[in-house]
């Protein structure tokens, strides 16, 4: 699957039903971070929580073809970055925002803190990084 670099933010929501009209909710903090103003207008891209049917042997792609296919993380594993805790995760993470909403994981951090870290771990749609130094 092929994203545009010009996509704003990625999340999760429920398509909710009201007589004749469908609506997804926006998170708040969508709005908070500037990735999106109220009363304009955007495009929205609905992909499917359904698992993608198994491939037949004859369909499947070379592993290295998987890799080098759509848009890669953007970050890589050992890279410091400054960033700034936007939310906390279900398991007390701070969770950071970087280029098209790609996620960072941030232990031991707090909302609205700006910290330096350093990327350890890098995965297709998130990664983890360690504080390395906290901003002043």
């Amino acid at each position: 699957m092929e994203i545009s670099d010009r996509l704003l933010c990625l999340f999760s929501a429920e398509v909710t039903a009201d007589d004749e009209t469908y609506t997804v909710e926006i998170p708040r903090r969508e709005i908070e971070t500037g990735s999106i103003e109220p009363g304009e207008t955007y495009r929205v891209a609905l992909i499917s929580r359904e698992p993608v049917a198994e491939e037949s042997p004859s369909q499947t792609t070379d592993i290295a073809d998987v890799h080098t296919d759509g848009p890669q993380p953007p970050v890589e594993a050992g890279e410091l970055r400054y960033v700034e805790i936007e939310d906390i995760g279900k398991q007390g993470d701070g969770i950071a925002r970087v280029e098209r909403g790609y996620v960072i994981i941030v232990p031991d951090a707090e909302i609205g803190e700006r910290v330096k870290i350093e990327v350890s771990e890098v995965k297709s749609n998130f990664a983890v990084g360690e504080v390395v130094d906290e901003e002043l």
